[in-house]
């Protein structure tokens, strides 16, 4: 049977989800129900249809909250692996479909399509088309096919080529807007600023967040045009920057409140005054024909944050922000491309877990030796550690869903076996080998070897030939269910010390940022070892409150302490990812734009976790974490600085001053990094002590940048010339920018892509300082 659009459509409308399935989509009868209990309300789930394995359940009723429905869905996961689930409200008017994406050793993610009986259907229509099957496949599929099929469709990041393509004339028109800003480099710098605030504001107003309001932006630019013309940017955006969002509702005046209506207290970089607007901000002026044409543009789409009926079937998601930034830069001439999920996450665990195992190996030093050691883990259950795809045909069979689990290894047929120990008889070993034993493509010679490997892994593994986390990563083991296993079962409260201290301290650079896809994938390391350090000091201190044991009153004081600093917080999540972007997540990019959208992601992911407005909390500012700059061009170290001075004593002379303002800005920035999670902090008191760094920091960079334009023959009396050079060339001074943890060695883990771009094709600035040697181009 064809894929019939206009008949789909109509049983979408109709809310007629068993005809879609079994006569439009090709899936299968079935009945089941499930029933279960989340905060004390029941939730029945019925089964309409299924597919090798992969079920489809509807509930019917008031739709829950997102983390009802997460909830519901670990419940059903327990009988029915992978599955999707149709949440229906009662009128039948809103649909939410709900899928899961799990893999071992990671969170699970969530994805949801929500439809209204209002709308075309179009978005999701598209979706389900991917998931209809044909009597001409019934014979080939399997269960790994269809959840292929369903992955595909539901777990596809919507980047819309819509948005691609006008977001870049967007930019540009709306940069044509911008008056008062003479260079033409903070022009552009600002337009970015400025539609980064507000696709924030557009994510967050469609939550309702900004005064109840869905459509906030637009009501107020109309009520601005009532007031008089052009007075939207400084009447409205203004106050609603550095007034509203950067100071508490206490604080503000009451013109102020009634002016912005209510508005929660969000801080944040991105609400205190930038830089270009220290510089310019008096003189600024953006015309109301700019918002107006910025928001028509804004309204095509939708927002995906939102939990309420969406207009239209186009969605933006933070996570497409990314993409977008790749999309509409000059890729050639930056050497800018985006890396995919796989990679920067297999880059990120395999260089950050083995550092947190040894800096927790230096402070316990016990639990990695002896026979009760972590990696007794290993031998306990070496299957555990062993990825499904190398077991497949051996102990499993993951074409089924959750995989199968076999008696033994399945036998090679004779006209193979008999080519194991005659190498004569080895002439069919190049034909493909069945599903049942082959991985997608392999061949028999490869489904061979593939289990030689892991039978000789497996030994290694029980005989506790691995003893080192580098072994799991040359081994290609699954280090992220080690790690969090080996914290899960700490057994005793010194190692889950070390670790704690090592997830907390760790620093994570990406010298060549982009719009944060490495940094994302570190945080998506480090999020579960949190939540699983988190979890054994509860059980710990759970353990130690059951016992009726006499114990001293100061006994894991560390662990209730550092459970009453989550507690404060809106959700335990909250917290985490608070935690890991303010103190582990650090990133460098010459483009300011990149910056930019890198910042404002960050900043969407922890806004993504709230689902009432009285949850959220003051966000990070991470400008001081986050940087612009030539990450090849400036000082790493005060040896640097010294060489460049050429033995000149009256410059040398200078040399201690250098470093004590360079340790008195670093002790300012400590001080602005501990009050991001100080609650009953003054927003006055947060404001003055950035603008203290940043005051200190600039006061340095202009010191260095001279030094260093004499190394490239620039005289930086010479204005014209000088400001050209810094234009170019952008420099960097690791030294002052990140002295604290330059003074301490430099970062503990470096992650991410180099430009991929030809030396030769670099003309707009030179290198110094640097070794090397001559080799082809990557």
């Amino acid at each position: 049977m064809d894929f019939d659009s206009y008949q789909v459509q109509r049983f979408l409308k109709a809310f007629n989800f068993k005809s879609l399935f079994i006569e439009q989509l090709g899936w299968d009868h079935h009945s089941a129900t499930i029933e279960t209990v989340v905060n004390g309300l029941a939730y029945k789930l019925v089964a309409i249809a299924q597919k090798r394995g992969v079920v489809v359940f509807i509930h019917e009723g008031a739709i829950p909250d997102d983390q009802t429905r997460r909830r519901i869905d670990r419940a059903v996961a327990k009988s029915a692996h992978q599955h999707l689930i149709i949440f229906l409200d009662t009128r039948r008017a809103e649909q939410v479909w709900q899928w899961v994406r799990r893999e071992p050793g990671k969170p699970a993610v969530f994805r949801q399509h929500r439809f209204h009986s209002n709308q075309s259907g179009e978005l999701l229509i598209q979706k389900v088309k991917a998931i209809a099957f044909s009597l001409d496949e019934e014979e080939q599929l399997h269960h790994v096919d269809v959840t292929g099929r369903v992955r595909a469709a539901f777990d596809t990041e919507r980047v819309t080529k819509r948005f691609y393509e006008r977001f870049k004339s967007e930019h540009e028109k709306f940069l044509d807007f911008i008056k008062g800003i003479p260079d033409a480099g903070l022009q552009h710098w600002y337009a970015a600023v400025m539609l980064n605030r507000l696709m924030f504001i557009y994510f967050v107003q469609k939550k309702e967040f900004l005064d109840n309001d869905s459509n906030y932006l637009r009501t107020k630019l109309g009520q601005s045009k009532q007031r008089g013309k052009d007075r939207f940017y400084t009447g409205f955006l203004c106050p609603l920057f550095f007034d509203g969002f950067a100071k508490k509702e206490s604080e503000r005046s009451t013109p102020t409140n009634e002016l912005l209506g209510k508005v929660p207290y969000l801080n944040g970089g991105l609400f205190l005054r930038h830089q270009v607007e220290e510089l310019h901000g008096t003189s600024i002026r953006i015309g109301d024909a700019a918002f107006e044409r910025i928001f028509a543009f804004f309204e095509e789409f939708h927002w995906h944050l939102d939990e309420r009926p969406n207009r239209n079937d186009r969605e933006i998601n933070p996570d497409v922000l990314g993409y977008i930034f790749e999309k509409y830069i000059n890729q050639k001439q930056m050497g800018a491309y985006y890396t995919k999920e796989d990679i920067t996450g297999y880059i990120s665990q395999n260089t950050i877990i083995p550092f947190l195992f040894d800096a927790a190996r230096q402070n316990c030093k016990v639990a990695f030796e002896g026979d009760q050691s972590i990696w007794r883990l290993l031998q306990a259950d070496p299957d555990r550690y062993m990825y499904d795809a190398v077991k497949h045909g051996i102990t499993i069979d993951i074409r089924e869903s959750p995989p199968c689990r076999l008696t033994g290894a399945l036998p090679f047929p004779s006209e193979v076996a008999i080519g194991l120990n005659d190498v004569s008889q080895r002439n069919g070993w190049n034909r493909p080998a069945p599903s049942e034993y082959a991985l997608p493509t392999e061949i028999w010679r490869e489904v061979i070897a593939r289990r030689k490997r892991y039978e000789d892994v497996r030994s290694k593994l029980v005989s506790g030939d691995i003893q080192s986390i580098n072994d799991l990563i040359t081994y290609n083991l699954d280090i992220r269910q080690f790690a969090q296993d080996v914290i899960e079962n700490c057994e005793g409260p010194d190692l889950l010390r070390a670790f704690w201290r090592a997830i907390q301290g760790v620093t994570v650079l990406d010298p060549t940022c982009g719009s944060g896809a490495f940094l994302f994938a570190a945080l998506n390391v480090l999020e579960p070892l949190y939540e699983a350090c988190l979890n054994r000091m509860e059980v710990f201190l759970d353990e130690l409150d059951r016992s009726g044991k006499k114990h001293r009153p100061e006994k894991f004081d560390d662990f209730r302490k550092a459970l009453e600093r989550v507690a404060k917080h809106a959700s335990p999540r909250s917290f985490i990812y608070k935690s890991i972007i303010v103190n582990n997540l650090y990133g460098v990019d010459i483009m300011e734009e990149a910056v930019e959208i890198c910042k404002l992601r960050l900043f969407l992911k922890m806004v993504a976790q709230v689902d009432r407005v009285e949850q959220i909390e003051p966000l990070p500012d991470i400008d001081f974490n986050i940087r612009t700059g030539n990450t090849l061009v400036g000082y790493a170290r005060l040896e640097e600085i010294k060489q460049s001075m050429d033995g000149n004593w009256l410059k040398l002379e200078s040399l201690p001053t250098i470093e004590e303002n360079a340790e008195i800005a670093d002790r300012a920035f400590q001080k602005f990094h501990e009050m991001q999670t100080e609650h009953g902090m003054q927003s006055d008191d947060f404001r003055d002590a950035k603008q203290e760094v940043r005051k200190r920091l600039r006061t340095l960079e202009g010191e260095l940048n001279g030094y260093l334009a004499r190394q490239y023959r620039i005289d930086h009396l010479k204005t014209e010339e000088y400001e050209a050079w810094l234009g170019s060339h952008k420099p960097f001074h690791w030294f002052i920018e990140f002295y604290g943890i330059m003074k301490k060695g430099g970062f503990d883990v470096i992650i991410g892509n180099p430009p991929y771009v030809e030396l030769s094709q670099v003309k707009n600035y030179s290198f110094h300082g640097f070794e090397t040697t001559v080799c082809g181009n990557l």
